[in-house]
């Protein structure tokens, strides 16, 4: 029997045992064998009956001192009972309406006996429905492991199966090379597979996890690696003219160092013959937008067309009006398709589009419908990509023959992290802010002195600046949240109380995209004093003129979140103040949130961040369409991260195409990973 036998095959397993292994999403030997337990039994530590701890599961070494005794309790309720002695002392075992278990139990042989010791009076001692194994046997693995299970099979029935798995098995193949396995110490795959399953010792069992994590992510860097090299096939989409110098020259202000470095990057990718694939990832303010701006402008200047795809409606609106603005006197023509325009409208763009009459075409997902056609896309932008599916990216740079690819994202993730969020993509870092950017001031305050932040808030107002307050809910009607401030509900409060007199608007998510524009225009012409809104304003409102925001309830925010919120104010001349208010007086929230009241660095925060909480749904597989992790824990093994990656790294150099027969099952187990999103084939 190989890893690849059905489950079926082996010993104690039926059809119909097969089918309920198959509900877990175990069909193979491989499967079960890498089906890892939840957890484990510590048998390590057994006791005599007299010594043994009541109320607690421990183990409890004894022999079975009688024959089994039947008792009818009620109807469907039978006992079987039988007394068991270490020599010493005497403890009843009872199982209740399981027959199997008791006549399992030979008279006059040890076992130890795993389960709950109860008293009755000073020496009566017993144990209801324990767990048991002969003896000598727990000296092979004193730690039991435990399953995760389904209605019909518990963990005792998997724990047998896995044995036999193991004893039937003739063949144990490694998908880590023996070179790799040797440089970075690691157990065989048998070795590995026994000692998950049934360690002799601790030791043991952290040596076999280890290298189960070092594998899952080893095989999910490489995956990630040959992503990245999948379609970089040659492609006609060359910028061979350099038109950087006549854009950077129409611009108003001197680009920082970093701007340049970035610029450079693009416009040496897309000058190769191999397309680009590159991710431009600043801090909020950093300047990506002008960096991508100047590789749509070559692109465009080159006679190729350029496609860029936002998350939502607000802020493909906005790049449109940023873009149009950079573009200006250019003669390039740019339009905006999004689900809000008419459909006359949708009708003439598409037209021009496919005719080639439109340069470069921004929108939101409306960009990857089937009638959306282009001339000759050459380059496509995406921003803030985590908020897309990598089949969505695909489907955008679908419309093109190999264009080439730029994503922007102001969401700083740890360096540890990028290299399995960002594996697939060549990175840019937009390190430096340009000059005059104001620092933004930012408080941590208690709710009860939230006036004093509003009254702080109307001065700023009377002065002729702008302001937010956010919210984390938009209706206040949810009992766990029940002490949050909802933003209706704030709105109507604060019209009529505190800012009477002053304009407010109010700004959510659900608002119909009519609704929302008019709103955000209004507030960006400075109609509307105060913005009482949801994080809907996290990204695309770019208001100089507003220098000051209150985020209530701060600690329902994530760090990141925190720092993108923030980013809405100190974006003009005018010195601006970030206000958080809550009302949760843990020290650990405070210790968090302080974190963004010290450090105005983003990547700094998202250290503190990762460091504090883990990396929460930084690597959530519906938003990447990556593979999700059975054994790796992004909070804990951030070293084996670094460690794979160096290591698939080192691989994929020497041999990209995983040739040779020792590659094989790395190559299968890598497909396999990405079976449910991309093939590496």
């Amino acid at each position: 029997m190989n890893l690849y036998s059905g489950v079926s095959e082996l010993k104690g397993v039926g059809y119909k045992r097969a089918d309920l292994f198959k509900k877990m999403g175990i069909s193979t030997v491989y499967d079960l064998l890498t089906f890892f337990p939840r957890d484990y039994e510590d048998w390590s530590r057994i006791y005599s009956i007299k010594d043994a701890p009541t109320d607690v599961n421990v183990c409890v070494k004894a022999y079975v001192g009688s024959a089994v005794r039947k008792n009818y309790i009620r109807n469907n309720l039978t006992v079987y009972k039988l007394d068991a002695t270490d020599g010493e002392s005497v403890m009843d075992i009872s199982f209740f309406n399981n027959k199997y278990a008791a006549s399992a139990l030979e008279n006059g042989t040890e076992y130890v006996f795993f389960g709950k010791v109860t008293t009755f009076g000073r020496s009566f001692r017993s144990m209801t429905n324990p767990v048991f194994v002969k003896a000598e046997l727990t000296e092979l693995s004193p730690l039991k492991p435990v399953y995760a299970q389904v209605a019909g099979l518990n963990s005792h029935q998997i724990e047998k199966t896995v044995k036999a798995a193991i004893e039937s098995c003739n063949d144990f193949p490694d998908c880590i090379p023996e070179s790799v396995r040797n440089a970075y110490c690691l157990m065989s795959f048998e070795e590995a597979v026994k000692n998950i399953h049934f360690p002799r010792s601790s030791d043991l069992l952290n040596e076999a996890r280890r290298r189960f994590v070092f594998e899952e992510l080893f095989v999910l860097q490489v995956g990630l690696m040959r992503l990245k090299t999948k379609h970089r096939k040659m492609t006609s989409n060359v910028i061979r003219t350099d038109y950087t110098g006549e854009f950077v020259s129409g611009l108003p202000y001197k680009l920082t160092n970093a701007q340049v470095r970035c610029m450079d990057d693009c416009r040496r990718d897309m000058s190769c013959g191999v397309p680009m694939n590159r991710l431009i990832q600043g801090d909020v303010g950093s300047g990506k937008t002008v960096v991508s701006a100047a590789a749509v402008y070559n692109c465009v200047k080159n006679g190729f067309q350029a496609a860029l795809m936002a998350p939502t409606e607000v802020l493909a609106q906005q790049h449109f009006k940023t873009f149009s603005g950079l573009f200006s006197g250019s003669g390039i023509n740019t339009a905006l398709l999004i689900g809000s325009t008419s459909a006359k409208e949708k009708k003439a763009i598409k037209e021009k589009l496919k005719n080639g009459e439109i340069d470069f075409l921004i929108g939101t997902h409306a960009l990857i419908q089937k009638d959306v056609e282009f001339s000759n896309l050459g380059l496509t932008v995406t921003d803030e990509q985590h908020r897309f599916g990598v089949n969505q990216r695909f489907l955008l740079n679908s419309k093109g023959n190999n264009p080439h690819i730029l994503i922007m994202s102001a969401t700083p993730i740890p360096r540890t992290l990028s290299f399995l969020v960002y594996g697939d993509l060549d990175l840019s870092l937009l390190d430096e802010m340009p000059a005059g950017r104001v620092k933004t001031e930012t408080y941590l305050i208690p709710d009860s002195i939230r006036e004093r932040a509003y009254g702080y808030v109307k001065k700023h107002l009377v002065e002729g600046r702008q302001g937010y307050i956010i919210c984390p809910l938009v209706e206040d009607e949810s009992e766990e949240y029940s002490d949050t401030v909802a933003s209706k509900k704030l709105f109507e409060e604060l019209s009529d109380g505190f800012f009477k007199g002053f304009r407010l608007g109010l700004l959510y998510g659900s608002m119909k995209p009519a609704e929302k524009k008019s709103v955000m225009d209004s507030f960006a012409a400075g109609d509307i004093d105060l913005l009482i809104s949801t994080t809907v304003v996290e990204v695309g409102v770019d208001v100089p003129n507003a220098v000051i925001i209150v985020i209530e309830n701060a600690e329902r925010f994530g760090l990141a979140q925190l720092h993108q919120l923030r980013g809405r104010v100190g974006r003009g001349k005018y010195k601006s103040t970030c206000i958080l208010v809550s009302a949760d007086t843990n020290p650990q929230t405070n210790e968090r949130l302080n974190i963004i009241v010290k450090n105005s660095d983003g990547f700094k925060i998202a250290d503190e961040d990762y460091r504090l909480r883990g990396p929460g749904d930084i690597f959530g597989s519906r938003q990447h369409g990556l593979p999700s992790l059975r054994c790796a824990n992004l909070a804990i093994d951030s070293e084996v991260i670094k460690e794979t990656h160096i290591a698939a790294e080192n691989l994929m150099k020497n041999n990209p195409s995983l040739e040779g027969v020792e590659y094989d099952l790395l190559k299968k187990n890598v497909n396999y990973m990405f079976s449910k999103g991309i093939t590496l084939n």
